[in-house]
């Protein structure tokens, strides 16, 4: 009778946990590390249009608030665009992990404003006496 840790199929077990085991430590390219962070920040904005879209549709009746919205909308993405330049502002210096750090930064705040404008779609609890322009939960 064979031994267990002899049999073919306990050394294939044996080798696909040690893969599996040691796999997260295996270094990634910086360039494929740069590209992850960027598609994590664009699978962010789609969110955030996704949001947007929501609040555009959901609101379409009311005019002064679609108008006000969408500079408002506006106006973070330039301000978002000029805390990335401060955060970020000697383009060029900081390495090759620069693209990298520049989409995470940039992913957060995206993630951020997805958060904040949420509330437009959910409503705001009974009870709050400051809705402005936000709806109340149904």
């Amino acid at each position: 009778m064979k031994n267990l840790y002899q049999s073919p199929i306990f050394l294939l077990a044996f080798v696909v946990m040690v893969m599996l085991f040691i796999a997260p430590t295996f270094a990634q390219s910086q360039t494929g590390m740069n590209m992850k962070a960027y598609s994590d920040y664009k699978k962010a904005d789609a969110e955030l249009n996704v949001v947007y879209q929501k609040i555009l549709k959901s609101y379409s009746k009311e005019t002064i608030f679609i108008k006000k919205f969408r500079n408002a909308q506006r106006l973070w993405i330039q301000l978002r665009d000029a805390e990335l330049a401060a955060k970020y502002p000697n383009n060029g210096t900081y390495g090759s992990v620069a693209p990298m750090c520049e989409s995470i930064y940039l992913e957060t705040l995206t993630r951020e404003r997805i958060i904040f404008l949420n509330v437009w779609v959910t409503g705001i609890q009974e009870g709050e006496v400051c809705l402005g322009s936000v709806r109340m939960k149904s």
